[in-house]
């Protein structure tokens, strides 16, 4: 076996942890793959014979294409939002595989990708390093730039955004007791069950880039309304139960990609106004925070 076969079988065996930690990073498996290219690239400019921890030194490679990446992103992403046609998903990059790429962020946690896609670059990577991947405070350091102490406290302002900063009170688990069986009964498509948990009188709102004939823009009354919603509820998979602003809400994230926020009014043990949120500039002004079940699972995923 020659060098540079060696140096490529050993490459290969990180391959899928290197394609792990940039698609945490970056959410998009198009990207990911960018990322993990550009290292091969640069070890095969280097070589291994001064590497003492081949591992470390690609994690950390790929860790800097990504934070430079993230940066690049952070600068264009205003226009990324004029781009969009309102009411329309992000649209697949070139070479994208959508199936790959859903099943990758569901075994993430789709709320989670949405939350991390908030934080500040050097925010993103110091969560996603330390609490995903177990690296150091010292190794993260040397990638962004920063004192120890000081990536410390990035990656424990991340947790905190992520988490957010509602407490588990009474309100706030019926709240989501609500949330759930509403969620459950869209995705079986369960009248009877959906129709239970609204005010008779529900009143729901939908901005110009949600409606649709069969959801325009202002509905009334529970019956007619959850007819209409289980019909058009095909994204109900794609649907989590986050805190929106600080209330429990839905996002719908396919792929991890943030298309639809819902949130609710609720009164008397019902929900009495859903307002639908699928406009690009408004979905960039929301605050997101991972409901705890769903950042746990994403955490050991």
């Amino acid at each position: 076996m020659d060098d540079s076969q060696f140096l490529a079988d050993r490459f290969e065996q990180n391959r899928d942890h290197l394609r792990a930690v940039a698609f945490r990073m970056l959410g998009s498996l198009s990207e990911a793959d960018d990322a993990v290219q550009e290292a091969w690239l640069r070890l095969s400019r280097t070589g291994a014979e001064s590497i003492d921890n081949l591992g470390g030194w690609l994690t950390t490679v790929v860790a800097r294409v990504c934070l430079d990446m993230l940066r690049a992103r952070t600068s264009r992403r205003e226009d990324e939002l004029t781009d969009q046609l309102p009411g329309q998903p992000a649209r697949p990059r070139s070479g994208s595989n959508p199936e790959q790429e859903a099943l990758l962020a569901d075994s993430v946690g789709l709320a989670l990708m949405v939350v991390l896609d908030r934080l500040a670059p050097p925010e993103r990577l110091a969560f996603v390093l330390h609490d995903m991947f177990d690296l150091t405070f010292d190794e993260i350091a040397s990638i962004i730039g920063r004192s120890p102490v000081a990536t410390r406290q990035l990656a424990s302002r991340a947790r905190r955004r992520i988490r957010g900063s509602s407490s588990p009170t009474s309100a706030v688990s019926e709240q989501r007791r609500i949330v759930d069986q509403f969620l459950a009964a869209l995705r079986a498509g369960d009248f009877q069950a959906l129709v239970s948990v609204l005010d008779p009188e529900v009143v729901v709102r939908a901005d110009a880039a949600s409606t649709t004939p069969a959801l325009p823009a202002e509905v009334r009354g529970a019956e007619f309304w959850a007819r209409q919603a289980i019909t058009a509820a095909h994204g109900a998979r794609a649907a989590r139960i986050v805190f929106v602003n600080g209330d429990v809400g839905i996002i719908v994230a396919p792929r991890g990609r943030l298309f639809r926020v819902l949130r609710f009014t609720f009164s008397n043990g019902k929900i009495s106004q859903i307002d639908v949120t699928g406009d690009p500039v408004h979905l960039a002004a929301f605050e997101f925070a991972v409901i705890q079940d769903e950042g746990a699972r994403s955490h050991f995923a």
